[in-house]
């Protein structure tokens, strides 16, 4: 409404000519304004009457999400365009006059707004192109979320901690989408020096067994073991992955790094602390 009152004001301000108005004598009352108010509720309950539908969609297939979402920028943007020409034809403006004597006003507005038209144009190509979608986690200059909004010229992106990054689609450049294929959680667990590394390996196919039977609502598969790691100064550290989703990345590795070190306990191994050996002569 603001935007819209501001918008005639300078119109009525800067004069542009008897031709815009629909008669000679430019006039206010408050049948006017009345109805400006009317047209303006109207809009705006038709906005959130659609907006109020779009949120009960959840649905769970990220490109119906996309499209919801961008569904609900674009009836905010049309009810601002319908407020706009709604007022300034009460107020007696021609508006298709208006319209006809822009195209130099655009062409200067174009080139003012390249990186606007840029965005616009760049996020219709991502939707085309399906390069990703509400829901998705992606990677882009070195910031990972998940995608929680594409609007028209920006796209939002919130990471584990709930941190919210808003990108001009024109800067969407080198994508990395990591939701259509699976991730790896790894753990390093570090044994002594003493231990029966042998022994024990013969032992891990069971406890990796039984870490995958206890966290199935993380894990895909059974963790497994791919070996030595490195020789430390105190320890010998070996190296576990488990199969997850990338929404899981990093809680499968805090769930791995947990079960291992109860499962090398029940093995009776400790995982050892940074330790000095003194000889003396």
């Amino acid at each position: 409404m603001l935007i819209c009152a501001a918008a005639a004001a300078v119109l009525i301000a800067l004069g542009f000519g008897k031709e815009l108005f629909k008669s000679k004598g430019f006039s206010l009352d408050r049948t006017d304004i009345g109805k400006m108010f009317l047209v303006v509720f109207c809009v705006l309950a038709a906005q959130y009457l659609v907006q109020f539908v779009l949120g009960f969609l959840n649905p769970k297939n990220h490109r119906a999400r996309t499209v919801v979402t961008l569904i609900s920028n674009l009836v905010r943007y049309a009810a601002i365009l319908a407020i706009l020409v709604g007022v300034l034809t009460l107020l007696g403006v021609n508006v298709p006059t208006i319209l006809a004597g822009i195209g130099v006003v655009a062409l200067i507005v174009g080139f003012a707004a390249e990186s606007l038209i840029t965005d616009i144009v760049t996020g219709f190509f991502i939707l085309m192109d399906n390069q990703y979608n509400v829901g998705d986690i992606i990677e882009v200059g070195g910031f990972r979320g998940t995608v929680t909004q594409i609007g028209i010229r920006t796209t939002s992106l919130t990471d584990t901690g709930g941190n919210v990054k808003i990108v001009n689609n024109s800067d969407m450049k080198n994508i990395l989408n990591r939701s259509d294929n699976s991730s790896k959680a790894v753990a390093d667990f570090s044994i002594p020096y003493g231990a029966d590394l042998a022994a024990l390996e013969q032992k891990i196919p069971a406890l990796t067994e039984e870490i995958y039977a206890e966290n199935k609502e993380i894990f895909k598969s059974a963790p497994k073991y791919l070996g030595v790691q490195a020789l430390g100064d105190s320890a010998v550290t070996l190296r576990f992955i488990a199969e997850v989703g990338e929404s899981d990345i990093y809680a499968g590795a805090r769930a791995l790094n947990r079960a291992l070190l109860l499962g090398f306990r029940k093995l009776g191994v400790e995982c050892p602390f940074p330790q000095v050996d003194v000889h003396s002569r």
